[in-house]
């Protein structure tokens, strides 16, 4: 469904990623886990279009994206649920929630959208004609990924979902993103909190200084020594 083929991305004169290459099928739960400033959040947002790779190719759906317009890029079927939390504060939830819903062939399907939005995160629901700015930071986590889910993507890329929430509501939300995928959306996760997101994952990648250093099952990552040692302090 996604791949990424060997790209090079440079921030003005610094070069972010080094021949970073990946794949993901579809179906599939897949992580890509490394510290700060490894590169995670510089490849969601090269992929998603809001970035150029200088070299290397990205082919979703046996289309080359890496030269379209981040709206034509979800056009064909791909989200990002970013790590900030840019909603519109005076607007309400169900508002902010149609706003993912721009694209047309989102749009037509809007109203089931909103109940299948609604139906993962209860919460929402209840919330929906309260202003997005009075919502907790969980609340607000479920609506920027209610938000993507609205543009009907078959793979959704999330990066950091769980990044400054409680325990309870990182479980919450590890939770719905399985729920998420079983029922058949692709999804790309860069996250903090590894081990839930290895033991949830397909297939996994470690990217260290914007390279692509080791790859294997979300199970085989769990248990191999240098994973343990620098990512989850055993």
């Amino acid at each position: 469904m996604l791949n990424v083929s060997n790209i090079d991305v440079f921030y003005g004169g610094f070069k972010a990623l080094w021949g970073v290459s990946l794949t993901v099928s579809r179906g599939e739960f897949v992580s890509l886990i490394g510290s700060n400033g490894a590169g995670k959040t510089t490849t969601l947002n090269t992929i998603i279009g809001l970035l150029k790779p200088f070299s290397g190719e990205i082919i979703f759906k046996d289309v080359k994206i890496s030269k379209l317009s981040p709206i034509r890029i979800v056009d064909l079927g791909l989200a990002l649920v970013p790590e900030s939390r840019a909603i519109f504060p005076y607007m309400t939830v169900e508002e902010c929630l149609l706003v993912g819903a721009q694209i047309r062939r989102a749009w037509i399907k809007r109203i089931d959208s909103l109940e299948w939005v609604y139906q993962l995160f209860p919460r929402l629901k209840e919330r929906r004609t309260q202003k997005a700015g009075t919502l907790s930071g969980g609340e607000q986590q479920m609506l920027n990924i209610g938000r993507a889910l609205m543009s009907r993507p078959e793979l959704l890329m999330l990066d950091e979902p769980s990044i400054g929430l409680a325990p309870k509501i990182v479980i919450q939300i590890f939770n719905t993103l399985r729920r998420i995928n079983e029922e058949g959306v692709t999804i790309l996760l860069t996250e903090q909190h590894i081990h839930h997101a290895l033991k949830m994952s397909n297939r996994a990648y470690v990217i260290e200084t914007g390279r692509i250093v080791l790859t294997g099952s979300g199970d085989e990552l769990l248990n191999n020594k240098s994973v343990k040692e620098k990512y989850l302090g055993m």
